[in-house]
């Protein structure tokens, strides 16, 4: 993997093109390898046009394999005051902000200067938000924008480098961290390194007491079931506090209230809302409703598929490590995890495949929504695949393993090759015994060398795939040039003095997007395993402690050097994984519970005979454990908040007129009506005639940045320098002609 130093060194190839971005907001890397030059060249044309009729400038350059880049930023220091300004007098309007900015714009953002990661929030819905709501309507891979592979941000390597280095050298992060995380990244992923930072602090209690008790109490300790129980209850309510007062600090309380339109969402009819007049684009909620029904045989489809390779995987490994004794016994263990990591990743990736088209069909009208339905689906897959195989030992395994294990022998035919005779391949109908450290093996698995493995799958390994995908173009390109038929290269065009800052514009195109539900999904699954089977080795909490602490700067670095720079998106809290997370924890009171009652004594549980097992002492326990209030108050507040009341139409009734009232004062009654009825209004109109006659009197001088933004000072020339790029690299339409032959 690239150091620090390797990659940030002034001496490499990239020289200074590290420390400039060319002022820069985004780059749209445009694609046509399988689309015809004529389709090609039009697309780009309305590409461009799109781009400036919202105020954006935009400069072209060539970029690898049949693409062409560009660079958009926003044309005027004054059209990105306007966008600002409007931004926060909407957030005042919608009770995000506690008070309303100045009228005078100027001292306003004299006050509260803009940060970086408003500026790009904002410059990135210019270029995606729909026509209608003032934006360029750019929505890659969909729709007639197919051929725009990506819209990323450069990243601030000068930042960067310093941003590790500080969270090498230091334990802890504090609130100045947050903050800066926030400026540079938005407040969605300033939310979760706070997370993870309240997380990694709350770790150290049951670090430290389960270590004591792994020492004073042994397994299965009730004291540790019950303590552990409460620190699980105690971080989800501190964290619901905490974020709440973080998102007041950060001025975006209330923000989700903000929707974001999803440009995919297709609705039946249109009505009136007869309260504010606005006009409301309506999807049937029955058939959503009917739509959202499917998730039930979807999740019983998807615990039978995973289930089954599980418990087929599982049955297969206990016949082989405790049935069979025969020649390469010690191999042969290892045939059920080869086939789960061979056969897994494509099931999962599957069903995770088939769980985003089931959230596509349900049609939901804003992002938020449609991440939370999806964030649903992609719970119950890491459910079924994190906590399953602990399940089958814990339930099935150990108290009907004398039962099960003698009809384990329809699985001879995996170890039938190796086999001398059929009495190393029979199971004993009496006198088997259980291995007690099974369970305990598997939760140290899945919490010690499980994380391990997984850091190296999201830091090492993509970069591995990547030099190797970048060494395998380049033998590519030498034997092209080789036999005479190599394109020309993307960089014979480049500018010198811009040469440098290309290579690296073409290397972040090829990074892949930064998910942080990924990273989320991650932390959340590791709090189930301390809330629901900790108790069986207590010192999972000193694992994750020491894994948490490596994570948090490894997840910075996965940002900084493995991905692209992410869209800095605003958030008020860790949205759906917070009710993942008490789940998580009302479910682990009842396994910790039915753990303490079956293995507390001599800790080796029934002994694979479920005929001691008193089952109306194992149901009270656990229901004694069980909150059953949660379920109720859950149920209760989710049915409240699908009702509209006369005091909620009262406040938006209310709502609507004090925004339109300000708005009219501030910036005059036609952008009244349209900044009222919620979306940020489309900024003043500027045209790529006024562009150009700003830049007009510029001759090609100045610094690097300036000489970047006006090589190509008009429309038509960004146009024409994008065609000659398409007409270079677009693929010859031999197909075509030889139809016509």
């Amino acid at each position: 993997m690239a150091s620090l130093k390797t990659l940030y060194d002034p001496n490499t190839d990239l020289g200074d093109a590290l420390h400039t971005n060319f002022d820069v907001d985004y780059v749209i890397d445009y694609r046509f390898a399988t689309t015809p030059k004529p389709q090609a060249e039009a697309q780009f044309v309305k590409l461009i046009q799109a781009l400036n009729d919202v105020g954006l400038t935009t400069e072209v350059r060539n970029g690898d394999n049949c693409a062409v880049l560009v660079f958009v930023k926003v044309a005027s220091d004054r059209h990105l005051e306007a966008e600002v300004y409007r931004s926060r007098v909407q957030d005042w309007l919608y009770g995000v902000r506690t008070a309303a900015p100045e009228k005078e714009m100027q001292k306003a953002l004299t006050d509260e200067p803009v940060t970086e990661a408003e500026r790009l929030r904002l410059a990135y819905l210019l270029i995606t938000k729909p026509k209608n709501e003032g934006g360029a309507g750019i929505t890659p891979k969909t729709g007639e924008w197919k051929g725009v592979e990506s819209i990323f941000a450069l990243h601030d390597h000068t930042f960067n480098k310093r941003w590790i280095k500080e969270l090498t050298s230091k334990y802890l992060l504090n609130s100045k961290d947050l903050v800066e995380i926030r400026d540079r990244f938005g407040e969605k992923i300033a939310f979760y390194f706070a997370f993870l930072q309240s997380y990694f602090l709350f770790l150290i209690f049951p670090a430290g007491f389960g270590f004591c008790a792994w020492i004073l109490l042994g397994q299965f300790s009730a004291l540790y079931a019950i303590i552990n129980a409460l620190w699980g209850i105690i971080f989800i309510e501190y964290w619901k506090k905490q974020e709440t007062d973080l998102a007041v600090q950060w001025e975006v309380r209330g923000v989700s209230k903000i929707q974001h339109k999803r440009p995919e969402f297709r609705h039946e009819n249109t009505v009136n809302d007869p309260i504010t007049g606005e006009e409301i684009k309506v999807y049937s909620p029955v058939k959503r409703l009917a739509r959202q029904l499917l998730q039930v045989p979807f999740a019983i489809a998807a615990a039978s598929v995973l289930g089954s390779l599980i418990a087929g995987c599982f049955a297969i490994e206990i016949f082989i490590s405790e049935v069979y004794d025969g020649p390469f016994k010690g191999y042969l263990t290892f045939l059920p995890t080869v086939i789960l990591t061979t056969v897994m990743p494509t099931l999962s990736a599957l069903l995770t495949g088939f769980a985003r088209k089931l959230t596509d069909l349900e049609n939901y009208e804003t992002q938020d929504s449609h991440e939370a339905a999806m964030v649903q689906k992609i719970f119950v897959l890491n459910f079924i695949t994190s906590y399953l195989p602990i399940f089958l030992t814990t339930f099935v395994y150990v108290p009907f393993a004398q039962v099960i294990v003698p009809h384990l022998d329809v699985f001879q035919l995996a170890v039938k090759p190796f086999a001398e005779n059929e009495k190393q391949m029979t199971a004993p109908k009496i006198g088997f015994q259980i291995n007690p450290d099974r369970l305990k093996k598997q939760i140290i698995y899945f919490t010690v060398t499980a994380q391990i493995v997984n850091f190296a799958l999201e830091v090492v390994v993509p970069y591995v795939k990547r030099s190797v995908f970048r060494k395998v173009k380049e033998v590519q390109a030498d034997r092209a040039a080789k036999k005479g038929g190599s394109a020309a290269s993307p960089t014979a065009d480049d500018h010198p003095e811009e040469s440098a800052f290309l290579v690296r514009v073409r290397n972040e195109a090829e990074l892949g997007a930064y998910d942080v539900t990924s990273d989320f999904r991650e932390m959340i699954v590791q709090f189930g395993y301390l809330s629901l089977f900790s108790v069986v080795w207590p010192l999972t909490g000193v694992s994750f402690f020491i894994n948490n602490w490596i994570e948090l700067r490894g997840d910075a670095l996965k940002i900084a050097l493995e991905t692209q720079r992410p869209v800095p998106w605003r958030a008020d809290s860790i949205g759906p994984w917070l009710d993942s997370l008490a789940f998580l924890s009302w479910l682990g009171s009842l396994t910790s519970s039915a753990l303490v009652y079956l293995f507390s004594g001599d800790g080796l549980g029934p002994d694979g005979t479920p005929w001691n097992i008193k089952a109306w002492g194992l149901l009270l326990t656990m229901f004694f454990s069980e909150h059953i209030y949660l379920g109720v108050k859950i149920a209760v507040r989710t049915i409240l908040s699908k009702i509209d009341s006369p005091g909620l139409q009262k406040e938006r009734a209310e709502r609507f007129i004090v925004r339109k009232q300000f708005i009219r004062e501030s910036i005059g009654e036609e952008a009244a009506g349209k900044a009222a009825a919620g979306g940020i209004a489309a900024g003043e109109k500027i045209s790529r005639n006024t562009l150009e006659e700003e830049a007009r009197p510029l001759k090609v001088h100045g610094t690097a940045e300036q000489k970047f933004w006006q090589r190509q000072p008009s429309q038509a020339e960004t146009i024409a320098v994008g065609k000659q790029y398409i007409a270079k690299a677009a693929p010859n339409e031999t197909k075509e002609t030889k139809k016509e032959l």
